[in-house]
């Protein structure tokens, strides 16, 4: 029978209700707990696991160890190059326009001055966002060159991660967007994030209510994470006035604890079950 591994940092409830209903379907679950575990590619540190699946809060985290795992012939869900595609929104807006998924107007700048060009292209106002990060952190609104002025002023003195200027169309979105939950090629579950704030993730104050999933939608969902290699993803999308539904990104270690909570989906049971099937291939 088929062995399985859950790699993680922080036992969050996303990561308990996975393990206990990836014990319900594999006989010997491995925890790999990244701060206490040393991981090689070759020799004897190998992980004693057919399939892994990457639950790690910290993308670096998530990245290097899953490289090692998949140097010692471990099948890791999600791969490394799907979360180094994803993990980069430089990188991941990239796939996505070559694969044809519709994505917001985005500009990239290197300079204060071209930054200042490229909001004005787009028009004011203008998001801005790290090309590393997730759950809202570090987004910027400027309305105006005096704003965008102040916020590249203080990104200038965060280091070269943040020299890079991700200038993005402001979505008037309907005080809300969608975070749909891909699992291989199946697309059980949507949510609404709903805020009076622009920014919607419930990482920042967002209410999860139940969306549809739309044919338009499960497309869409699909076609992203085909896009980046992602098997078990959390899409984010986002309703645009005239253009539709713009994928926004791609998350390759989603949480799912808020989808399960609105929407009565067991997340975790389909995952674990994705892995198990994968597994015995």
């Amino acid at each position: 029978m088929p062995t399985a591994a859950l790699v993680y940092d922080v036992a969050r409830l996303d990561e308990r209700l996975l393990l206990d209903r990836m014990r319900e379907v594999f006989d010997r679950v491995e925890l790999v707990h990244l701060p206490s575990t040393v991981l090689g590619f070759t020799g004897k540190t190998r992980a004693d696991a057919d399939i892994a699946v990457q639950r790690s809060m910290s993308f670096y985290r998530a990245l290097t160890s899953t490289f090692a795992l998949e140097a010692q012939g471990v099948r890791v869900v999600n791969t490394g190059d799907a979360i180094l595609f994803s993990g980069d929104k430089t990188v991941s807006t990239s796939l996505l326009v070559r694969s044809h998924v519709p994505v917001p107007e985005t500009l990239l700048a290197y300079s204060l001055e071209s930054t200042v060009k490229a909001a004005e292209t787009l028009g004011y106002p203008v998001v801005l966002k790290p090309i590393q990060g997730s759950w809202g952190r570090l987004l910027a609104m400027a309305r105006d060159e005096e704003e965008l002025r102040a916020i590249i002023e203080h990104r200038e003195y965060m280091g070269a991660l943040y020299r890079v200027q991700y200038v993005q169309e402001y979505v008037r979105k309907p005080g809300r967007d969608i975070r749909a939950m891909c699992i291989g090629d199946s697309v059980p579950a949507a949510i609404y994030r709903v805020s009076r704030s622009w920014i919607t993730n419930t990482a920042r104050g967002g209410r999860a209510m139940p969306a549809r999933v739309t044919p338009e939608m499960e497309d869409l969902t699909l076609r992203a994470c085909k896009a980046l290699g992602v098997e078990v993803g959390g899409v984010d999308i986002v309703e645009h006035p005239e253009k539709g539904l713009l994928v926004l990104e791609v998350n390759a270690v989603p949480e799912y604890k808020n989808i399960m909570r609105v929407t009565g989906i067991d997340i975790a049971r389909r995952i674990a079950e994705y892995l198990y099937g994968e597994a015995k291939r």
